[in-house]
């Protein structure tokens, strides 16, 4: 059992203070995803295998927790996310069943790619919070960006997700990672939107590559196209953020104007009205904004004849 075995605590804008459970040796998955900042996959499989003893990991976590105790940090979820895609563990219900007493609410992320199968969606319906991944509606193009085991039919994937969401009655989440020129297009991510709008998700999430990916080709989409893509969710009423790797303080005013600001864009695009109204509350002008532009921290967008300020896109 290795330090990166379970991990943190962590902070994350979705889960708060997150004590990471690794279930999955690196890096064995059912995708080899054209992003993935741990580079390609070295083993791919469709089959449900044990890796890890559950008791183990859960004596691991005990552990965490009690140092976290000791230094006053409150953890508000304990995530099973892997070095792979966490629903190959054949014991990751009973995982969940032995975390359970600890008290902390549980979440697990998953690339969907498993979800057809029953046995999956029993072991997920068992966590508190689940994401799910959804990154185009396009079956040629979901080959290119996650690049799936041959085992793994498209439509299949999809219907699995559906039925997932049908069961689960915990939080679910999706996230969309958007590559440019893939699928960051207005017809891509109509497709994808009103997929999601289907399932009836809390939040849907547009992320964006932000560590250098498996290939170098792979690039983020610019500020006008994930300005795009954030209102064609939100005009179909879906609830929506970004991710976009701004580490900040979330909304909160914290009397550092230039923080806040970049905290909020990097969650939504903020109007230029909404950007006036925030300033004035906070007793300041648009002289904070003119500096955050030229430094090339913030951007403009148009979107229907209107102004959006957004976050600066890294750079990988």
């Amino acid at each position: 059992m290795n330090s990166k075995t379970v991990f943190g605590p962590v902070p994350s804008r979705r889960l708060g203070k997150s004590v990471g459970i690794n279930n999955i040796p690196p890096k064995i998955c059912t995708y080899s995803c054209v992003y993935c900042q741990l580079g390609k996959t070295q083993k791919m499989i469709v089959y449900r295998c044990v890796f890890h003893d559950p008791d183990r990991l859960v004596e691991e976590t005990k552990t965490k927790l009690i140092n976290a105790q000791s230094n006053n940090e409150s953890i508000d979820y304990l995530t099973i996310v892997s070095d792979g895609e966490p629903t190959l563990d054949a014991k990751l219900g009973l995982l969940i069943d032995r975390l359970r007493p600890l008290g902390i609410k549980i979440a697990v992320i998953t690339n969907s790619s498993l979800l057809h199968r029953i046995d999956v969606r029993h072991d997920l319906c068992k966590a508190d919070w689940v994401s799910v991944k959804i990154d185009t509606l396009d079956e040629k193009t979901w080959r290119k960006i996650d690049r799936p085991h041959n085992g793994i039919k498209f439509d299949v994937m999809l219907d699995g997700i559906s039925s997932f969401a049908k069961k689960f009655t915990g939080r679910l989440v999706t996230e969309t990672m958007l590559i440019k020129g893939l699928n960051d297009d207005r017809q891509n991510i109509e497709k994808t939107a009103d997929f999601i709008l289907g399932i009836d998700c809390a939040t849907a999430y547009l992320s964006i590559p932000t560590r250098p990916p498996a290939q170098k080709w792979v690039k983020p989409p610019g500020e006008q196209a994930l300005n795009q893509a954030y209102h064609v969710f939100d005009d179909r009423g879906i609830n929506t953020e970004y991710l976009i790797g701004y580490e900040g303080n979330q909304f909160a005013f914290t009397g550092n104007i230039e923080d806040d600001i970049l905290s909020i864009t990097s969650v939504h695009p903020m109007r230029k009205d909404a950007v006036a109204g925030y300033l004035k509350k906070a007793g300041s002008d648009f002289s904070v904004i003119e500096k955050l532009l030229e430094e090339n921290k913030l951007k403009v967008s148009e979107y229907q004849n209107e102004q959006f300020y957004i976050r600066k896109l890294p750079v990988i």
